[in-house]
Protein backbone atom coordinates (compact mmCIF):
# COMPACT_ATOMS: atom_id res chain seq x y z
CA UNK A 1 0.00 0.00 0.00
CA UNK A 2 1.41 3.38 -1.03
CA UNK A 3 1.80 6.04 1.64
CA UNK A 4 2.64 9.65 0.97
CA UNK A 5 3.68 12.66 3.01
CA UNK A 6 2.28 15.89 1.60
CA UNK A 7 3.07 19.44 2.72
CA UNK A 8 -0.23 21.33 2.59
CA UNK A 9 -0.99 25.05 2.32
CA UNK A 10 2.38 25.69 0.69
CA UNK A 11 4.07 25.32 -2.69
CA UNK A 12 7.49 24.74 -1.10
CA UNK A 13 8.73 21.48 0.41
CA UNK A 14 9.47 21.52 4.15
CA UNK A 15 6.95 24.26 4.87
CA UNK A 16 3.19 24.31 5.40
CA UNK A 17 1.62 21.44 7.33
CA UNK A 18 2.71 17.85 6.59
CA UNK A 19 0.08 15.11 6.46
CA UNK A 20 0.21 11.41 5.79
CA UNK A 21 -2.15 10.19 3.06
CA UNK A 22 -3.22 6.59 2.42
CA UNK A 23 -5.62 5.69 -0.39
CA UNK A 24 -7.32 2.44 0.58
CA UNK A 25 -9.23 -0.09 -1.50
CA UNK A 26 -13.02 -0.10 -1.96
CA UNK A 27 -13.66 -2.52 0.92
CA UNK A 28 -13.75 0.26 3.51
CA UNK A 29 -11.70 1.28 6.51
CA UNK A 30 -9.65 -1.21 8.53
CA UNK A 31 -10.13 -1.39 12.30
CA UNK A 32 -9.62 1.84 14.22
CA UNK A 33 -6.64 0.44 16.12
CA UNK A 34 -4.81 -0.10 12.82
CA UNK A 35 -5.62 3.42 11.66
CA UNK A 36 -4.39 4.89 14.95
CA UNK A 37 -1.20 2.85 14.83
CA UNK A 38 -0.42 3.99 11.29
CA UNK A 39 -1.01 7.61 12.31
CA UNK A 40 1.30 7.11 15.28
CA UNK A 41 3.95 5.59 13.00
CA UNK A 42 3.67 8.51 10.55
CA UNK A 43 3.79 10.85 13.57
CA UNK A 44 2.60 14.00 11.85
CA UNK A 45 -0.23 16.19 13.10
CA UNK A 46 -2.75 14.22 11.03
CA UNK A 47 -2.84 11.25 8.70
CA UNK A 48 -5.73 10.92 6.25
CA UNK A 49 -7.29 7.62 5.20
CA UNK A 50 -9.63 7.53 2.19
CA UNK A 51 -11.44 4.84 0.24
CA UNK A 52 -13.59 5.09 -2.90
CA UNK A 53 -17.38 4.91 -2.67
CA UNK A 54 -19.81 3.43 -5.21
CA UNK A 55 -20.78 5.72 -8.06
CA UNK A 56 -24.06 7.61 -7.87
CA UNK A 57 -23.94 8.53 -4.18
CA UNK A 58 -23.58 11.90 -2.49
CA UNK A 59 -19.80 11.49 -2.17
CA UNK A 60 -16.93 10.01 -4.17
CA UNK A 61 -14.59 9.03 -1.32
CA UNK A 62 -14.94 8.35 2.39
CA UNK A 63 -12.35 10.22 4.45
CA UNK A 64 -11.17 10.01 8.06
CA UNK A 65 -8.35 11.77 9.90
CA UNK A 66 -6.23 10.59 12.82
CA UNK A 67 -3.61 12.32 14.93
CA UNK A 68 -1.01 10.13 16.66
CA UNK A 69 -3.36 10.18 19.67
CA UNK A 70 -6.95 10.13 18.38
CA UNK A 71 -9.42 10.56 15.53
CA UNK A 72 -10.54 14.13 14.79
CA UNK A 73 -13.87 15.38 13.42
CA UNK A 74 -12.42 17.79 10.88
CA UNK A 75 -9.03 18.47 9.33
CA UNK A 76 -8.42 20.98 6.56
CA UNK A 77 -4.79 20.41 5.66
CA UNK A 78 -5.08 16.61 5.45
CA UNK A 79 -8.18 17.01 3.25
CA UNK A 80 -6.20 19.30 0.96
CA UNK A 81 -3.36 16.76 0.98
CA UNK A 82 -5.74 13.92 0.06
CA UNK A 83 -7.27 15.89 -2.82
CA UNK A 84 -3.74 16.70 -4.00
CA UNK A 85 -2.77 13.00 -4.02
CA UNK A 86 -5.95 12.04 -5.87
CA UNK A 87 -5.24 14.66 -8.52
CA UNK A 88 -1.49 14.16 -8.95
CA UNK A 89 -1.77 10.37 -9.17
CA UNK A 90 -4.58 10.61 -11.73
CA UNK A 91 -6.91 8.71 -9.40
CA UNK A 92 -9.51 11.50 -9.35
CA UNK A 93 -8.64 14.63 -11.30
CA UNK A 94 -11.83 16.69 -11.11
CA UNK A 95 -13.84 18.06 -8.19
CA UNK A 96 -14.10 15.49 -5.42
CA UNK A 97 -16.66 14.99 -2.65
CA UNK A 98 -15.54 13.48 0.64
CA UNK A 99 -17.94 11.79 3.07
CA UNK A 100 -16.67 12.64 6.57
CA UNK A 101 -17.85 12.84 10.18
CA UNK A 102 -18.43 16.56 9.51
CA UNK A 103 -20.64 15.98 6.46
CA UNK A 104 -19.78 16.02 2.77
CA UNK A 105 -16.75 18.21 2.04
CA UNK A 106 -15.85 19.37 -1.46
CA UNK A 107 -12.41 19.93 -2.99
CA UNK A 108 -12.12 21.65 -6.37
CA UNK A 109 -8.92 21.99 -8.43
CA UNK A 110 -8.17 25.48 -9.76
CA UNK A 111 -6.44 26.49 -13.00
CA UNK A 112 -3.45 27.87 -11.08
CA UNK A 113 -2.77 24.46 -9.52
CA UNK A 114 -4.27 25.26 -6.13
CA UNK A 115 -7.19 23.42 -4.54
CA UNK A 116 -10.27 24.96 -2.94
CA UNK A 117 -11.99 23.22 -0.03
CA UNK A 118 -15.64 23.91 0.83
CA UNK A 119 -16.11 23.53 4.59
CA UNK A 120 -18.89 24.47 7.02
CA UNK A 121 -18.34 27.88 8.59
CA UNK A 122 -17.66 27.62 12.31
CA UNK A 123 -20.46 29.07 14.47
CA UNK A 124 -18.72 31.69 16.61
CA UNK A 125 -20.12 32.35 20.08
CA UNK A 126 -18.63 35.17 22.20
CA UNK A 127 -17.59 34.02 25.65
CA UNK A 128 -16.00 35.71 28.60
CA UNK A 129 -12.24 35.43 28.77
CA UNK A 130 -11.67 32.50 31.15
CA UNK A 131 -9.75 33.13 34.35
CA UNK A 132 -6.09 32.25 33.94
CA UNK A 133 -6.06 32.04 30.15
CA UNK A 134 -3.93 35.19 29.81
CA UNK A 135 -1.26 33.65 32.02
CA UNK A 136 -1.43 30.30 30.18
CA UNK A 137 -1.24 31.94 26.75
CA UNK A 138 1.32 34.54 27.74
CA UNK A 139 -0.71 37.46 26.35
CA UNK A 140 -3.78 39.46 27.28
CA UNK A 141 -6.85 38.47 25.22
CA UNK A 142 -8.91 41.23 23.63
CA UNK A 143 -11.83 38.91 22.78
CA UNK A 144 -12.67 35.22 23.15
CA UNK A 145 -15.03 33.10 21.02
CA UNK A 146 -16.09 29.46 21.13
CA UNK A 147 -15.79 27.96 17.63
CA UNK A 148 -18.42 25.23 17.93
CA UNK A 149 -18.38 21.42 17.93
CA UNK A 150 -16.61 20.70 14.63
CA UNK A 151 -13.38 22.33 15.78
CA UNK A 152 -13.80 22.71 19.54
CA UNK A 153 -11.43 25.64 19.92
CA UNK A 154 -11.26 28.90 21.83
CA UNK A 155 -10.44 31.72 19.39
CA UNK A 156 -8.61 34.60 21.06
CA UNK A 157 -7.62 37.92 19.51
CA UNK A 158 -4.51 39.52 20.97
CA UNK A 159 -3.02 42.98 20.60
CA UNK A 160 -0.99 42.69 17.40
CA UNK A 161 0.99 40.51 15.01
CA UNK A 162 4.16 40.81 17.08
CA UNK A 163 2.33 39.38 20.09
CA UNK A 164 1.08 36.39 18.07
CA UNK A 165 4.55 35.66 16.72
CA UNK A 166 6.12 35.88 20.18
CA UNK A 167 3.73 33.57 22.05
CA UNK A 168 5.33 30.87 24.21
CA UNK A 169 2.32 29.41 26.04
CA UNK A 170 2.15 27.04 28.98
CA UNK A 171 0.62 24.15 27.04
CA UNK A 172 -0.31 22.14 30.11
CA UNK A 173 -2.27 25.05 31.51
CA UNK A 174 -3.74 25.93 28.12
CA UNK A 175 -5.29 22.48 27.72
CA UNK A 176 -8.07 23.13 30.21
CA UNK A 177 -9.78 25.91 28.26
CA UNK A 178 -11.29 24.11 25.25
CA UNK A 179 -11.92 20.70 23.72
CA UNK A 180 -9.14 20.88 21.12
CA UNK A 181 -7.08 23.98 21.81
CA UNK A 182 -6.49 27.69 21.31
CA UNK A 183 -6.42 29.80 18.15
CA UNK A 184 -4.51 33.05 18.78
CA UNK A 185 -4.89 35.74 16.14
CA UNK A 186 -4.31 39.41 15.29
CA UNK A 187 -4.55 41.76 12.33
CA UNK A 188 -1.65 41.89 9.92
CA UNK A 189 0.77 44.69 10.71
CA UNK A 190 1.23 45.30 6.98
CA UNK A 191 -1.42 43.81 4.62
CA UNK A 192 0.78 44.81 1.67
CA UNK A 193 2.91 41.77 2.57
CA UNK A 194 0.14 39.55 1.23
CA UNK A 195 -1.92 38.54 4.25
CA UNK A 196 -4.71 40.19 6.22
CA UNK A 197 -4.41 38.42 9.57
CA UNK A 198 -2.04 36.11 11.40
CA UNK A 199 -2.68 33.17 13.68
CA UNK A 200 -1.07 30.38 15.64
CA UNK A 201 -2.83 27.22 16.83
CA UNK A 202 -2.03 25.24 19.98
CA UNK A 203 -3.81 21.87 20.36
CA UNK A 204 -2.42 20.09 23.43
CA UNK A 205 -5.63 18.12 23.96
CA UNK A 206 -5.09 16.10 20.77
CA UNK A 207 -1.35 15.70 21.20
CA UNK A 208 -0.26 18.64 19.01
CA UNK A 209 1.69 21.35 20.81
CA UNK A 210 1.50 23.71 17.83
CA UNK A 211 -0.11 22.90 14.49
CA UNK A 212 1.90 24.33 11.58
CA UNK A 213 -1.04 25.36 9.34
CA UNK A 214 -4.64 24.58 10.27
CA UNK A 215 -7.34 24.62 7.62
CA UNK A 216 -10.17 23.92 10.05
CA UNK A 217 -9.16 26.87 12.24
CA UNK A 218 -9.68 29.14 9.24
CA UNK A 219 -13.37 28.20 9.17
CA UNK A 220 -13.50 30.29 12.36
CA UNK A 221 -10.87 32.87 11.43
CA UNK A 222 -12.62 33.66 8.13
CA UNK A 223 -15.93 34.83 9.63
CA UNK A 224 -14.17 36.50 12.54
CA UNK A 225 -11.94 38.67 10.36
CA UNK A 226 -14.43 39.14 7.52
CA UNK A 227 -16.77 40.89 9.93
CA UNK A 228 -14.01 43.11 11.29
CA UNK A 229 -12.30 43.91 7.99
CA UNK A 230 -15.47 44.22 5.93
CA UNK A 231 -14.46 41.79 3.17
CA UNK A 232 -15.53 38.20 2.42
CA UNK A 233 -12.23 37.18 0.78
CA UNK A 234 -9.07 37.31 2.87
CA UNK A 235 -5.66 35.68 3.23
CA UNK A 236 -4.37 34.35 6.52
CA UNK A 237 -0.78 33.62 7.48
CA UNK A 238 -0.30 30.95 10.12
CA UNK A 239 2.91 32.11 11.77
CA UNK A 240 4.32 28.79 12.96
CA UNK A 241 7.95 27.83 12.38
CA UNK A 242 6.96 26.16 9.06
CA UNK A 243 4.30 28.78 8.21
CA UNK A 244 1.74 28.73 5.43
CA UNK A 245 -0.90 30.81 3.66
CA UNK A 246 -4.62 30.06 3.51
CA UNK A 247 -6.90 32.05 1.21
CA UNK A 248 -10.39 32.21 2.70
CA UNK A 249 -13.74 33.05 1.16
CA UNK A 250 -16.80 33.46 3.36
CA UNK A 251 -19.96 32.22 1.63
CA UNK A 252 -22.66 32.32 4.30
CA UNK A 253 -22.63 29.06 6.21
CA UNK A 254 -19.73 27.77 4.08
CA UNK A 255 -16.08 28.80 4.05
CA UNK A 256 -13.80 28.29 1.05
CA UNK A 257 -10.18 27.47 1.88
CA UNK A 258 -7.70 27.66 -0.99
CA UNK A 259 -4.07 26.58 -0.97
CA UNK A 260 -1.31 24.62 -2.62
CA UNK A 261 0.27 21.30 -1.71
CA UNK A 262 3.42 19.37 -2.60
CA UNK A 263 4.26 15.68 -2.15
CA UNK A 264 7.61 15.26 -0.41
CA UNK A 265 7.77 11.52 0.40
CA UNK A 266 6.27 8.44 -1.22
CA UNK A 267 6.82 4.91 0.02
CA UNK A 268 5.34 1.49 0.75
CA UNK A 269 3.45 0.55 3.90
CA UNK A 270 4.31 -3.08 4.59
CA UNK A 271 1.72 -3.98 7.25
Amino acid sequence: MRIRIVDAFTDRPFSGNPAGVLLLGPDGFPEDDWLRNVALEVNHAETAFAHPLPEGGEADWALRWFTPASEVAMCGHATLATAHVLRTTGTHTGPVRFATHSGVLHATPQEDGTLTLDFPTAPLTPVGVPDGVAEALGAEPLTAFDTGPNTGDLLIEVADEKTVRGLAPDLGALARYSERGIIATARSTDPARGYDFVSRCFFPNIGIDEDPVTGSAHTALAPYWSERLGRPDLTGLQASARSGLVRTGLRGDRTLLTGSAVTVIEGELLV
